[in-house]
């Protein structure tokens, strides 16, 4: 078995068992227990699941306990001065895909009245837009997570597939000090990176506070994002490192 579809199954078998063992996994699998625990390493550096002593649990979702409207007035002022510089950032006629979160729905407002095309899975943009003459509004399909206020699943994986979009203004629950992308939503995290597979650009919005912020779920490095827009205040280090890897780094 190739190891990308080992490790998809390895992930099936964990997110429907929980605890999973080596010995079982090597067993269903028909690979060597060593072969498995090579494999958990690599899955579990990327945040896909957590490696335990024997085998593996999955990660956990931590958003699930936070509500939107919870998230959305949280450090207003700073995410309104990363939603304004990014706006500058798009041209009329471009084609933008906006990710799920309180940044990107501001971003939304900001867009208006422009002669642009969004895409979204978050049903917050939505709202933000769905009356706007100006905008033509693309809602990626997908099963309703409420409590975020988005769409995920296989069927907004698909829909992705089949959209070449000019950049993409993605979220993340935090930036790590070596300017690794973090997340805490399982259900997201693939969400995040067929988007950044569908865009020309792939623009990071995140506040000052991301700086380290939380997440086990790795999204991608930061020789993956072209440019992060975030607040002064936010960690020299992390952003010289995000610099390092070829990022544009606009402060606000």
């Amino acid at each position: 078995m190739l190891q990308r579809l080992r490790h998809a199954e390895i992930m099936r078998r964990v997110r429907t068992s929980g605890a999973t063992s080596v010995r079982d996994l090597a067993s269903q699998l028909g690979v060597s227990p060593s072969t498995i625990r090579r494999d958990l390493e690599v899955l579990d550096r990327d945040g896909t699941l957590r490696r335990v002593r024997g085998g593996a649990l999955p990660c956990p979702d931590a958003d699930t306990d936070r509500p939107f409207a919870e998230v959305a007035g949280a450090d207003e002022q700073d995410k309104e001065a990363v939603a304004a510089r990014a706006a500058l950032l798009v041209a009329d006629g471009d084609v933008v895909l906006l990710d799920i979160g309180t940044t990107t729905m501001r971003l939304a407002r900001r867009l208006r009245g422009r002669r642009v095309t969004v895409v979204t899975s978050s049903l917050a943009v939505l709202d933000v837009l769905r009356s706007d003459p100006g905008v033509e509004l693309l809602l990626l399909g997908g099963m309703v997570r409420r409590q975020y206020h988005s769409l995920v699943g296989v069927l907004t994986e698909a829909a992705l597939r089949q959209v070449v979009a000019d950049r993409v203004f993605l979220g993340a629950s935090g930036i790590r000090p070596d300017g690794q992308l973090v997340d805490t939503t399982l259900a997201e995290v693939p969400l995040k990176r067929a988007m950044m597979a569908a865009a020309g650009q792939v623009v990071l919005l995140v506040d000052r506070h991301k700086f380290p912020g939380t997440g086990a779920l790795r999204v991608c490095g930061p020789e993956e994002i072209d440019v992060v827009v975030t607040n002064d205040g936010a960690d020299q280090a992390t952003l010289r490192a995000c610099a390092a890897a070829g990022a544009e780094v606009l402060l606000t």
